[in-house]
C-alpha cells in the first residue's frame, strides 16, 4: 500500500510540474498495480485442493503412508505461478533424531492453466510414535512482478496416529513377591492351580478334579487340594509425564523410554487377562488440536486469505501451547479393548507442565481399585512424590516404582526416599533392552547394580 501512495505523490508532482512523460509512466504503473491486485485475488480464489485420503488409519512405528494432493484451477484465467505447501508440524521434523522422515516434495512451485490440475505427492515414514497433523495446505500466488501476493489455507487437515512399539516382557512379576494379606481385597482373587498350598477338608462346590484321592483314601473323608491365591491382580499404571522431570539434554530418548515401558507393562498384564488401567499427567495431542479443527473449518468455509505468508502459516499451524490440568485416564478394568485404549492414549501423549504428579495422584486416587497394584513410572522421585506414594501404601495399595534412566547418585537418593516410605519394590530401567530382562531375580542395592540399571531392587 505504501507503493501506491508514493506513486500518487509522484503523479501529483508530475502534473504540477507539467512533466507529461513522468505522469504517463505513473498512470501506467497505477494501472499495472490495479490489474495485478485484481488478478492475484482472482487466482487465489480459483484454486482448490483435494486430498486423495479422507482419513488415515493408525500406523505402527516404521510404516509409511503416501499423501497425494490434487490442485485444480477452476477459474477463467491461467495461474502464472502458485506455491503449494502441505503444512506439517515443524518440531517433528527439527527434532534430532526426527520423529518422521518425509520423502518427495511437500512444497512445489508450478503454473496451472484454466481448467487444468497439478498433483503433489510425498511419503511420510513414521520413525516414532505420536499424533501428527497433516495439513492444511497453504497456497501462495501473485502477479508476475511480485507487487501483490495472496495466501490461502485450503484442504482440511488429516490426523495420523502412530502407535508405540511393544517390547514383550519375558515375565511379569510386579506383585509376585508381595506378602499375602498386605491388601484387604473386596473380591476374592483366583487361585493358581500350579501352586499347591496343601490339603483341606472337602467343601461343598469343589470340583472333582480338585479332590485329593490319596488323602481321601487315607483318612476315609473327602479332602481337596488347596492352592495359593494368585498374587497377580492387575495393575494401574501411573506415568509422570511432567516436563520438569525430562531434561532437554536427554530428550526425546527418556520420554520415549517411559512410553515404551508403559506400553510393555500394559501389554503384559492384558495378555494375562488381568485388569489394567493407565493414568498420566501428560497432555493429549487430540485435545491440543481440537480447537484447530474448528479454526480450519471456518477458514475453508469463508475462503479467507492473507497478505503475508507468516500470518497464513500461523493460522494453519497447530496451537502448540497450553497447559493440561486434567489427567489422561483409562480406567482400570478387564476387557479385550483395554490395551488398545491405553495404546492410543500413549500414542497421543505429550509432555506438559500443567499438572504435577502429586496433583495427578490426588485427582485419581478415588478411582484406583485396591485389588490392582499401582505401578508408578517416574523420571525422578522427589520427597513429596515419595510421600504421596507412601500414603497410598498406608491406605492398603500395593506399590511398585520403576525409575527411568537415572544415574547412580540420583538412583541411590531416590531409592532411599522410597525405602523410607516402606516402598521396597523399586526397579531401574535405563533402556528398552533392559525390558528383555524385566522380572528377573532381585538383588540388594549396590553401586554396581544402580550403575547397570538392569536389575530389580528389593530392600
Amino acid at each position: 500500500m505504501g507503493w501506491f501512495y508514493l506513486i500518487l505523490a509522484i503523479l501529483v508532482a508530475a502534473l504540477v510540474l507539467q512533466a507529461g512523460l513522468l505522469a504517463f509512466a505513473m498512470y501506467v504503473l497505477i494501472g499495472v498495480l490495479l490489474v495485478s491486485r485484481h488478478l492475484s485475488r482472482e487466482w487465489i480464489g480459483s484454486l482448490e485442493v483435494e486430498r486423495s485420503q479422507e482419513a488415515l488409519d493408525a500406523l505402527e512405528v516404521g510404516e509409511s503412508v503416501e499423501i497425494r494432493l490434487k490442485l485444480r484451477n477452476r477459474g477463467k484465467w491461467s495461474v502464472t505461478w502458485v506455491l503449494i505447501e502441505d503444512l506439517f508440524p515443524e518440531p517433528a521434523l527439527r527434532q534430532r533424531p526426527p520423529r518422521v522422515r518425509i520423502t518427495g516434495k511437500r512444497i512445489r512451485l508450478t503454473s496451472i492453466a484454466a481448467g487444468k490440475s497439478a498433483t503433489l505427492t510425498y511419503t511420510i515414514e513414521c520413525l516414532t510414535r505420536g499424533y501428527y497433523q497433516i495439513g492444511p495446505t497453504l497456497l501462495e500466488t501473485g502477479d508476475v512482478f511480485g507487487l501483490h501476493r495472496r495466501h490461502r489455507i485450503v484442504a482440511k487437515p488429516l490426523y495420523l496416529m502412530v502407535y508405540p512399539k511393544i517390547v514383550p516382557l519375558p515375565r511379569y512379576d510386579i506383585t509376585s513377591q508381595r506378602p499375602i494379606g498386605e491388601v484387604n481385597l473386596a473380591p476374592r482373587l483366583f487361585e493358581d492351580p500350579t501352586r499347591n498350598a496343601g490339603v483341606r477338608p472337602y467343601q461343598m462346590g469343589d470340583p472333582l478334579q480338585r479332590v485329593h484321592w490319596r488323602a481321601t483314601a487315607r483318612t476315609g473323608e473327602l479332602h481337596s487340594r488347596a492352592y495359593e491365591p494368585t498374587s497377580l491382580a492387575g495393575a494401574s499404571i501411573l506415568l509422570d509425564f511432567h516436563s520438569e522431570g525430562y531434561h532437554k539434554r536427554g530428550e526425546p530418548v527418556r520420554s520415549e523410554l517411559a512410553i515404551s515401558v508403559a506400553a510393555a507393562l500394559a501389554y503384559a498384564v492384558s495378555i494375562l487377562n488381568q485388569q489394567v488401567g493407565f493414568f498420566s499427567n501428560g497432555r493429549d495431542a487430540a485435545d491440543r488440536l481440537r480447537q484447530e479443527i474448528a479454526l480450519q473449518s471456518g477458514s475453508d468455509e469463508t475462503g479467507e486469505t492473507w497478505e503475508s505468508r507468516e500470518a497464513a502459516r500461523s493460522a494453519g499451524s497447530s496451537l502448540g501451547e497450553g497447559e493440561r490440568l486434567e489427567p489422561v485416564a483409562v480406567a482400570t478394568r478387564r476387557g479385550i479393548e483395554q490395551f488398545q485404549r491405553i495404546r492410543e492414549a500413549l500414542a497421543r501423549l505429550e509432555l506438559t507442565d500443567g499438572l504435577s504428579f502429586i496433583g495427578l495422584v490426588a485427582d485419581i486416587a478415588h478411582r484406583l481399585p485396591r485389588d490392582a497394584s499401582i505401578v508408578a513410572l517416574l523420571p525422578t522421585a522427589a520427597i513429596d512424590t515419595a510421600t504421596m506414594l507412601g500414603n497410598l501404601r498406608r491406605r492398603g495399595f500395593a506399590i511398585s516404582v520403576i525409575l527411568l534412566a537415572v544415574d547412580e547418585d540420583d538412583g541411590a537418593v531416590f531409592y532411599g526416599r522410597l525405602l523410607t516410605e516402606s516402598i521396597r519394590d523399586v526397579r531401574f530401567i535405563n533402556s528398552e533392552s533392559d525390558l528383555t530382562r524385566f522380572g528377573g531375580p532381585t538383588a540388594p542395592m549396590t553401586s554396581e547394580n544402580v550403575h547397570n540399571l538392569d536389575i530389580d531392587l528389593m530392600g
